[in-house]
């Protein structure tokens, strides 16, 4: 099967954020601080979210099939499930680590290099978020735009590892595991918002781009349709499902009515962006 244009973007992704996780790491672990070793598995776990994300969105391109009747979309929201349970398990490991360098104090060594990798691995992830993050809105790709907030997260991440270096230089010791701490709770932030957002598509919430007014506008638009009503969506963006019911003149034969339906769904499909299918229920319209 030949590769999409997302998985393509993660591919690319992956190969940029692994380089900047083995740079963090080794040079964290030279430096011996805590918070930019911290910052370095966050970066893996990028690595990682990466991989996560191609697995999931190689399954939801997969066709409908027998078990799956309407295909297997749903897929790549439970990668970004998992992206996010993988932050939050990222966010304890900070925060254990940077309790434990505060229980126990070492001054992590902090010399012109370590503060030019952090510097250069910020303008990677900054490039490398608004590259995801236009792509993600490009293609109406939830993983994309999941992963490409985790790599902004990684900015703020690095950002604060250069501002504990910077009070650990005015003798602030304390500093470098209470930026881990920041660090922490930061990226369990990120794994909340991504959980919940993903759990809105799985519950099928309403929260969608399929404004009643303008399908009202659509529909009815349509010679031969008297009205419309019952309309409901579900899905996710690029990706989206929905039903309604129109009203006809009771005298239309089963033709007719039969082609406006089909006329009804490919309007809204064309009208309403990521539609993907309208089942079109057909009623008569009630005489006064």
């Amino acid at each position: 099967m030949q590769s999409t244009p997302v998985q393509r973007t993660l591919l690319f992704i992956l190969g940029l954020n692994i380089f900047v996780a083995v740079i963090k790491a080794a040079f964290g672990l030279l430096a011996g601080s805590v918070s930019m070793v911290a910052d370095a598995l966050h970066s893996t776990f990028d690595s990682t979210s990466n991989i996560v994300g191609l697995i999931a969105v190689t399954i939801a391109a997969l066709p409908p099939d027998a078990k799956h009747h309407y295909g297997h979309g749903k897929f790549e929201t439970l990668g970004t499930l998992v992206i996010g349970a993988m932050l939050l398990l990222t966010a304890y490991w900070i925060i254990s680590e940077g309790y434990e360098r505060l229980v126990n104090p070492a001054s992590p060594e902090i010399t012109p290099v370590t503060v030019g990798v952090m510097v250069a691995a910020i303008a990677v992830n900054i490039i490398v978020y608004r590259y995801e993050r236009h792509r993600g809105e490009a293609y109406g790709s939830e993983i994309l735009i999941a992963d490409a907030t985790h790599t902004k997260s990684d900015v703020y991440v690095s950002l604060s590892v250069l501002a504990g270096f910077g009070a650990v230089l005015l003798g602030f010791q304390v500093a470098d595991p209470l930026i881990a701490f920041g660090i922490g709770i930061l990226i369990a932030k990120m794994g909340l918002t991504i959980l919940y957002e993903a759990a809105e598509i799985l519950s099928d919430s309403a929260n969608l781009p399929c404004d009643m007014d303008d399908v009202r506008r659509i529909v009815t638009a349509i010679p031969g349709v008297q009205g419309c009503h019952n309309f409901r969506c579900r899905g996710k963006p690029g990706e989206l499902f929905a039903d309604i019911h129109i009203t006809v003149r009771p005298e239309i034969t089963v033709d007719r009515a039969h082609d406006l339906s089909v006329e009804v769904e490919e309007r809204l499909k064309e009208e309403i962006s990521g539609l993907r299918e309208v089942v079109v229920h057909i009623e008569p319209e009630v005489q006064e």
